[in-house]
């Protein structure tokens, strides 16, 4: 079995198809579903990622083995350079040192059913005065692949989804 290490290289490596839009100016905007949009708050900063979705084996409800999402992994890139990361939190961290965790607040279909979900995230604690300082809502945008449904049948075993995502943070 690949361990998580090295599916996450193989992530990373083959990620860069995923996207196609890796530092891109962002001058398209799509329409946000009223149930990620942020009326009222502004844009702050818009930045690409690309990572897994990471998925663990495990018992479900009455003990069927099921796929249960674990964390995402993802670098978040603007103008073709790493400005962060994105971990499990679900946390943000730019390379200024300010990070932002946020809590659900709205969802809406991927455009596939390969696509996760477009998100709304409500900030619920910041640190650091860079970038992220000031940030009150985190939506991701233009979601592709990071979604998983493949035979679960081993306990403990790991998948590492691709995906890659647009980050929208907005301040009020």
């Amino acid at each position: 079995m690949v361990t998580l290490r090295f599916a996450f290289a193989a992530v990373i490596a083959a990620s860069a198809g995923i996207g196609g839009c890796a530092g891109s100016a962002f001058a398209q905007q799509p329409a946000i579903p009223d149930a990620v949009a942020a009326k009222g708050e502004h844009v702050a900063l818009t930045v690409h990622a690309e990572g897994a979705q990471v998925y663990d084996c495990k018992a479900g409800e009455g003990g069927k083995l099921a796929w249960q999402f674990r964390e995402p992994i993802a670098t978040l890139i603007q103008d073709g350079k790493t400005v962060g990361r994105h971990y499990a939190g679900p946390t943000w961290e730019n390379v200024d040192g300010s990070r932002v965790v946020g809590k659900l607040a709205g969802r809406a279909d991927g455009a596939t059913p390969s696509d996760i979900p477009w998100l709304k995230l409500d900030v619920t604690e910041s640190s650091g005065a860079g970038a992220l300082a000031g940030i009150a809502t985190v939506q991701r945008i233009n979601t592709k692949g990071g979604q998983f449904a493949g035979p679960c049948d081993r306990a403990g075993a790991t998948y590492a989804a691709p995906y890659a995502a647009d980050y929208v943070f907005l301040r009020k």
